[in-house]
């Protein structure tokens, strides 16, 4: 079967795969606490969704109300430590996971990966690690979640599209994080056939805009450490058949 990336923005990502439908990290409303959404979530990106995949607990990749949109019953993958909070919300079916466990779902293995990232959810909130994943089918898709650079990211090979986080939602970021370069190494690293920015572009502080400008700087240091790998920038919204 054929596949589909929409890259729905910020760290939500439709990933469409052999008949299923995964959602990463669902921030679907126009208000986070102190930041806002430009434009708004494509209504396609929330039909059929057979699972959603949690990278880790932050307001900005873990919002509860946006799950509650796409309703309880909903299968959710998480980093263990998350599945409390998620329970006490009354999700009926929370898998927990750690490093290097898998999950089936449908037909695709959803495989947890290492992250280098704070996970939790503030000093008094729920405790977790960090989590990626690799969807694996007919094609191997990488969705790094949050994440910096990290010893052994060469071992998640072979893949062939690697969902890459390259900002945030200030003009900087900080440990823990991939800025455009360090999205770049990572593509070095990976050697998948297709890399995809994601995490750009679409969250800001109120009456501030979102950074438009990680994009092209991935897309010159890509060029430069990976030229062999293909590079596609999808706006907020767009889909890319694979």
């Amino acid at each position: 079967m054929a596949g589909q990336i929409m890259y729905v923005g910020h760290a939500t990502v439709l990933v469409d795969l052999d008949g299923v439908r995964l959602l990463t990290d669902p921030v679907l409303r126009s208000r986070v606490m102190h930041l806002k959404r430009a434009g708004s979530v494509p209504p396609s990106a929330l039909r059929g969704i057979d699972a959603v995949l949690l990278s880790h607990g932050h307001w900005d990749h873990l919002d509860l109300p946006s799950l509650d949109r796409l309703g309880r019953e909903l299968p959710v993958v998480c980093p263990r430590g998350l599945g409390p909070l998620l329970r006490r919300r009354r999700f009926e079916h929370v898998l927990e996971v750690e490093v290097g466990e898998d999950v089936r779902i449908g037909a695709l293995t959803v495989t947890a990966t290492f992250a280098d990232h704070d996970g939790g959810r503030g000093p008094l909130g729920a405790k977790a690690t960090a989590i990626g994943y690799v969807v694996s089918g007919s094609q191997r898709i990488y969705f790094a979640g949050d994440t910096d650079l990290f010893d052994g990211m060469a071992d998640l090979a072979p893949l062939d599209v690697a969902l890459l986080p390259i900002a945030g939602w200030g003009p900087k970021v900080g440990p823990g994080h991939l800025d455009p370069r360090g999205a770049a190494e990572a593509v070095r690293r990976l050697r998948p056939r297709l890399a995809i920015p994601i995490h750009w572009g679409t969250l800001a502080r109120i009456g501030l805009r979102p950074e438009l400008d990680p994009p092209e700087e991935f897309l010159r240091a890509a060029a430069g450490l990976a030229p062999e790998v293909a590079v596609h920038v999808l706006q907020p919204g767009e889909i890319l058949t694979l």
